[in-house]
């Protein structure tokens, strides 16, 4: 059972890895997965924290994560 806890602890890891290495984050921009990828694939806290070590933002809009790959100030105006 460890075992599998650790192979599955790797496929998060690099499934998170994969996810901030789209060209999308380094331009600054904007990326998105859905929330049940996101929890099949890894989970929310695993990513919440990732977002926070890198100072960019993250709403739960929907059925999707939306992370804005900068550190500025954000505005939501309606």
């Amino acid at each position: 059972m460890a075992e599998l806890d650790f192979l599955s602890q790797l496929d998060q890891n690099e499934w998170l890895e994969q996810f901030f290495d789209a060209q999308q984050v380094d331009k600054g921009g904007i990326i998105r997965r859905s929330i049940k990828d996101v929890e099949r694939l890894a989970s929310k806290e695993k990513l919440l924290f990732e977002v926070k070590q890198r100072g960019f933002h993250m709403v739960e809009t929907g059925e999707q994560y939306v992370i804005f790959c900068h550190t500025g100030a954000m505005k939501i105006h309606c």
